[in-house]
């Protein structure tokens, strides 16, 4: 179906305003996908603030060059290129794609290049930059590293309090310690 001039000014202008507003843009080839799979992949770009777009390479190319003045031309490119805009988390939109290329036996997506901190990179950096954790997941890995102490010394509370109850004293300083045999002999 041929689109007028009209339709392709306001797919230009939609596509420059989604460049301009995202923290990172990941361009992937499509073939042969079905229209589940897209709407599937689109819930799922939704939910971390994403979008997937697919338009014409020269539209692309030309919608790149007015929103971050980047010069990449996308005509060598087999099949349809989607365009990935992460507009929150600069990786979790990249990461939710890159979970649809990792099971994809039937290669309907793979990676082609990104805008990643404005800068173009290729495919190679793209696939690196898509394995990356978002931002959710490395905030609570730190809270989880944070906490580690505090278990541990709850952990040894609650093992102080149930020694304490199994020899029948009131206070901490009641316990008998245990003699190490070890640092008897040295002495």
């Amino acid at each position: 179906m041929a689109v007028s001039k009209q339709q392709k000014v306001e797919i230009l202008d939609e596509l420059v305003a989604k460049f301009k507003e995202a923290k990172s843009i990941g361009f992937a080839t499509t073939t042969t996908m079905t229209v589940g799979e897209f709407a599937g992949l689109r819930t799922n770009l939704r939910e971390v603030n994403a979008t997937y777009t697919i338009a014409k390479k020269t539209l692309m190319r030309k919608a790149l060059k007015i929103a971050l003045d980047i010069d990449f031309d996308l005509s060598n490119l087999e099949g349809q290129i989607g365009a990935v805009c992460s507009n929150n988390d600069a990786v979790a939109g990249l990461a939710k794609v890159n979970d649809l290329v990792k099971s994809s036996k039937w290669e309907k997506v793979n990676w082609a290049a990104s805008v990643f901190e404005w800068n173009l990179k290729d495919l190679e950096e793209t696939k690196i930059i898509a394995w990356l954790p978002s931002r959710e997941t490395l905030l609570s890995r730190l809270v989880g590293s944070m906490m580690s102490p505090l278990s541990g010394m709850a952990r040894f509370f609650d093992a102080a309090s149930k020694e304490i109850e199994t020899q029948w004293k009131e206070k901490v300083g009641q316990l008998e310690g245990k003699k190490d045999e070890n640092n008897d002999k040295e002495d």
